[in-house]
C-alpha cells in the first residue's frame, strides 16, 4: 500500500467529519444572533444594543465588545463611589442620585435594560430620601451588573469562536 493511499473505511470517516463541521458551523451561525435576542427577550439588553452592533463593521468587527469593555472599566469606579457613599452618615441623596445617575447614563449607552431600571428605582428612593430602600436596591443593581456581564461575556466569546456573522434583528 503506498503512503499516500487511505484505507476506505479513514476516506468515509473524513466525509462524515466534514459534513459534521458544515453542520456545526451552520449552527453556530445561526445561534449566534439568535443569542443577542435571546438577551433582549430576558429583558437584559434593549434596542441601544442593536445599534451598537450596526456601528460594528469589518474594519472594526470588536467594536461592541470593545464598547462594553470600556463600560465595565469605567463603571467600576461608579460602583466604588455609590458603595463609599452609602457608607456615610447620613447619606448624601444629591450625590447618591448624581452617581447612580451617571451610572445608568453609561448603562443605558450598552442598552442594559434590567440595569437601567434598578438605576431608575435607586435614584427614586434618593428622591424620597429612603436610605433602606437606596441600600436594598444597591445591591439589586450590583446583582444585575454581575448578571449582565457574565451574559455578555458568554456572548463575545461565542461570538469570537464562531467569527463574523449576521447581527441581530430587531424583535418584531
Amino acid at each position: 500500500m503506498k503512503a499516500s493511499l487511505k484505507p476506505p473505511y479513514m476516506i468515509a470517516l473524513m466525509r462524515k467529519l466534514e459534513i459534521w463541521v458544515i453542520l456545526l458551523s451552520t449552527f453556530l451561525m445561526e445561534t449566534a444572533p439568535t443569542a443577542a435576542n435571546s438577551l433582549m427577550r430576558q429583558g437584559y439588553l434593549d434596542e441601544q444594543f442593536i445599534q451598537l452592533e450596526e456601528l460594528q463593521d469589518a474594519e472594526n468587527p470588536n467594536f461592541v465588545e470593545e464598547v462594553v469593555t470600556m463600560y465595565y472599566r469605567d463603571s467600576a469606579r461608579l460602583i466604588q463611589n455609590i458603595e463609599q457613599a452609602l457608607e456615610k452618615n447620613p447619606l448624601d441623596f444629591a450625590k447618591l442620585d448624581n452617581n447612580m445617575h451617571q451610572f445608568m447614563g453609561s448603562s443605558s449607552s450598552i442598552g442594559a435594560k434590567k440595569l437601567k431600571n434598578e438605576c431608575t428605582q435607586f435614584n427614586e428612593c434618593c428622591k424620597t430620601g429612603n436610605g433602606e430602600g437606596c441600600k436594598r436596591t444597591f445591591q439589586q443593581v450590583k446583582k444585575e451588573y454581575a448578571a449582565l456581564k457574565k451574559k455578555l461575556e458568554q456572548y463575545f466569546q461565542f461570538s469570537r469562536q464562531i467569527g463574523p456573522v449576521e447581527k441581530a434583528c430587531r424583535p418584531k
